[in-house]
């Protein structure tokens, strides 16, 4: 049976993001080394050098390199050993949760604060029972937590804290990484990162000894040729993909600097139109890894007709994040999904965009974007929403 085929993309269109890639003949050096060495995976001379190098670069003391990010977050948990329920937030990639089921453990979702679109610590407490073992927050499109009150709930009631970090590649947070809060923080490489290996992740750790751990239920428990100590599993990046990590970090600068020059023209471009509010930027620093904004009530047609009349001109922005996680088939159950337990989270899943956002994006096209946000501002009611989930 033959390959199913794709349907064409168009040549004009602008996609929610777009991996920054290196020049190719830069590449080729590191890839003749692997083929030198014929290390391919199992912790070469790359992965090392690309973990001591994003230590470096990031602030931090230990990183653990992972095939993903979401082997990270299922690995993280394993290794603080962590049961019974978590505290975490419904307005996030589904894998935030997905990590917790695949650990037998119970998500618990609280509301997320208005301004940040993080959880709103003030509803931590409330969640907390004799079952809660953890916390998981989500630093939402790279804006910190508010980590200072998450750790005092933490040491209030003996809960361990794991960051889902997977946006906040570079973030500070009063002039140190915010990755260095919690237990754990998990990275992921994904390739709409700002920080890319193609495919990949990470676990910031603060002591060598939790590193040894993780890194002993990346590779299957092995601590030795007849030796097994964990039920690990196989969370091992590869050499080509910390060889390609290694050349993007040598750029990330100049890309976080593009994206920051993004940022600011969409909000210039954006200011008088009404009904349309640009997420809050921070005064900490961020890396702007996304570009969201709210379609208001009193914008002239709704987030959905946006969103479609953008999909209709080869704009292919996203709803990031709807529905929400506790929206999903297998969460809908939980006491904790109740929409009234959520009226927050769910407001903003529902009025929410991220237009493209990425360091290669031009003026130009960011002029084409707003102008038909302007556009449908404009045609309001007239506008359709038939083919809004498709």
């Amino acid at each position: 049976m033959s390959a199913p085929t794709l349907p064409a993309k168009p040549a004009n269109a602008v996609y929610v993001t777009q991996p920054l890639l290196p020049p190719l003949e830069e590449f080729i050096p590191y890839l003749e080394k692997i083929w030198d060495n014929k290390i391919l995976t199992n912790t070469g001379p790359f992965h090392h050098e690309l973990e001591q190098a994003l230590c470096d670069y990031l602030g931090v003391k230990h990183i653990c390199l992972f095939t993903n990010g979401t082997l990270a977050l299922i690995t993280a948990l394993q290794a603080l050993r962590i049961t019974g329920e978590v505290i975490t937030t419904p307005y996030s990639f589904v894998a935030t949760a997905h990590s917790l089921v695949w650990n037998g453990i119970r998500p618990v979702f609280v509301d997320i604060d208005p301004l940040t679109f993080n959880m709103d610590a003030d509803k931590i407490e409330a969640a907390i029972t004799p079952q809660t073992t953890a916390i998981m927050p989500v630093h939402c499109y790279g804006r910190p937590c508010d980590v200072e009150s998450i750790q005092r709930i933490a040491d209030n009631y003996g809960l361990k804290i794991i960051y889902d970090a997977a946006h906040a590649f570079g973030v500070r947070h009063n002039g140190t990484s915010v990755l260095n809060h919690g237990d754990l923080s998990v990275l992921s490489f994904h390739a709409t990162k700002v920080f890319t290996t193609f495919e990949g992740g990470a676990i910031v750790c603060p002591d060598a000894k939790t590193k040894q751990r993780i890194d002993h239920l990346k590779n299957f428990g092995i601590v030795g040729e007849t030796s097994v100590v964990a039920p690990g599993i196989n969370g091992k990046m590869s050499e080509i993909n910390a060889a390609f990590g290694l050349l993007q970090l040598k750029g990330i600068d100049h890309a976080l600097q593009r994206r920051q020059e993004v940022d600011a023209y969409y909000r210039e471009k954006l200011a008088t139109v009404q009904g349309i509010e640009c997420h809050t930027p921070s005064d900490d620093i961020t890396n702007h890894a996304y570009f969201p904004i709210l379609v208001k009530a009193d914008f002239p047609a709704t987030r959905d007709q946006l969103f479609q009349y953008l999909r209709d001109n080869n704009i292919y922005a996203r709803r990031y994040f709807y529905p929400l996680i506790s929206d999903f088939p297998m969460y809908r159950g939980l006491a904790s999904s109740a929409p009234s337990n959520l009226p927050v989270a769910r407001q903003v899943a529902d009025q929410i965009i991220c237009l493209p956002q990425y360091p290669a994006l031009t003026f130009e096209q960011i002029d084409m974007i707003t102008g038909f946000i302007a556009q449908a501002a404009h045609l309001g009611p007239l506008l359709t929403t038939a083919a809004c989930n498709k």
